[in-house]
């Protein structure tokens, strides 16, 4: 008799617990930061709305591409590698208002297929972002909005093939090279 009884506890157990762990989070849920910790750096990075990205709105599967962490994940990058560019005693504050990955989860006939994501020369990832960098004495250096794409990111290097934000972590890189030199910030706006 107690078998059944120990039975039904774990089973309304299990179904009080079941709505906080059976939805996994998505890029757009509002009740997620939109920005990451700038960790005693120099470097504080945050975005606006996800669900107003081009890679939602235009996805061709939203459900797909609001799943995941990516956002935060580039942002964390961004972070992260714009960190080790910097003078000493600069400052970058950057706001990524739009994300279009490589990519699109185009219509297919097949059923099941419209959760892969088709990446040709089509679809180059996407990127706006709002800058603003302060030097050692706290005066702008250099601010601006960029608006990052890279037609080409099929061409060129050999990049990690296991990484599914690589296209993009590579347009980061780039506008990193082009915006920052040898640890010194550019004090002109291209």
């Amino acid at each position: 008799m107690k078998a059944p009884a120990l039975l039904l506890t774990a089973l309304v157990a299990l179904a009080v617990a079941a709505p906080a762990v059976a939805a996994p989070k998505t890029v757009t849920d509002p009740t997620l930061p939109r920005s990451v910790p700038a960790d005693g750096g120099a470097v504080s990075v945050s975005w606006t709305d996800p669900a107003q990205f081009s890679e939602i709105k235009y996805s061709g599967n939203r459900w797909e591409a609001e799943r995941g962490s990516w956002v935060t994940q580039l942002a964390t990058y961004l972070r992260d590698e714009a960190g080790q560019r910097l003078a000493r005693g600069q400052t970058l504050d950057v706001t990524i208002s739009d994300i279009d990955r490589a990519g699109r989860y185009e219509p297919t006939v097949r059923a099941g297929m419209n959760d892969i994501r088709i990446v040709k020369d089509l679809y180059p990832p996407r990127m706006t972002l709002n800058f603003t960098l302060k030097g050692a004495d706290g005066q702008v250096v250099a601010e601006g909005e960029r608006k990052l794409v890279d037609h080409a990111f099929l061409m060129g290097t050999q990049i990690n093939n296991n990484d599914n934000l690589r296209y993009e972590k590579r347009l980061i890189d780039d506008w990193l090279r082009k915006e920052f030199r040898s640890g010194a910030a550019l004090t002109s706006t291209p």
